[in-house]
């Protein structure tokens, strides 16, 4: 499967930016990512690339980091690292 680049990825007013390097060695895995980010309430916009290994969510004002976090460590990739509005956060999954 190709990377899955949909359209706007701009943050508007009020709305976060979180970005998380993600291990993904195939197609199937940033089809895993690309789909619980589909189906994530809150999620505006995203991309998912295998070729950077990264995933950018463009998320509400009412979607938190560890939510997303927690959604993409549900696919069983291993997160190395994550930002929040350009600020390095840890990707320690926390339960909600």
């Amino acid at each position: 499967m190709a990377d899955a680049t949909p359209v706007n990825v701009t943050a508007g007013e009020g709305d976060h930016t979180y970005k998380f390097n993600v291990a993904m060695s195939c197609g199937g895995c940033s089809g895993a990512v690309d789909r619980v980010l589909k189906r994530l309430d809150g999620v505006k916009s995203y991309t998912v690339s295998l070729e950077t290994q990264t995933a950018t969510v463009i998320a509400g004002e009412g979607l938190d980091y560890d939510k997303v976090l927690r959604t993409i460590a549900k696919t069983g990739k291993k997160v190395i690292s994550g930002e929040a509005d350009g600020e390095e956060r840890g990707v320690e999954v926390k339960d909600e």
